[in-house]
């Protein structure tokens, strides 16, 4: 068993100048209209998974985990699975874990995985959410901010195409 945790494959190349560059910019435009957004509305827009979701969209857009069906279905469903945690069982160490499990689980059978989103049961549990609200802001509202910004950063360039797919 162990001879197979050695790796077999060589690290990627280092990205283009440009491809930095787009994280950055993205990184900054993401994370600062969402919070713009979230003092110009007075309604909270940001919680620290869509750090993670601007890695996604801005550095690795091609994956199938950056698409704008995995960013808000992935965000949505693993929140929705926190929350349900919360309404039934409460907050505990168990319940994080079953939530998480149960998040990846669901985001998987509905083919919308979103990794950061895996921390969102986490987010709802440590933080003592009741609020289903909690859904529509930060959660749905944010991740479609994020997708946003994500259309106009990452097709900028001509043999750039951002998404691959919508649903």
């Amino acid at each position: 068993m162990f001879h197979k945790m050695k790796g077999k494959g060589i690290a990627p190349a280092r990205p283009d100048t440009f491809q930095i560059l787009t994280g950055l910019i993205g990184g900054i435009a993401g994370i600062g209209a969402t919070s713009l957004l979230t003092q110009l509305a007075g309604v909270p827009l940001l919680m620290a998974p869509f750090g993670a979701t601007c890695v996604l969209l801005f550095a690795a857009s091609q994956a199938p985990l950056a698409q704008p069906r995995n960013v808000i279905g992935g965000h949505v469903v693993a929140t929705a699975v926190g929350l349900a945690m919360m309404a039934t069982f409460g907050n505990g160490m168990w319940q994080m874990a079953v939530g998480v499990g149960a998040a990846i689980a669901l985001m998987q059978a509905l083919r919308v995985v979103h990794p950061p989103a895996g921390a969102n049961p986490l987010v709802v549990l440590m933080a003592g959410v009741h609020n289903w609200e909690f859904l529509i802001t930060p959660v749905l509202a944010g991740s479609v901010v994020l997708v946003v910004i994500a259309l106009f950063i990452n097709n900028v360039g001509r043999d750039k195409e951002w998404p691959h797919y919508w649903v």
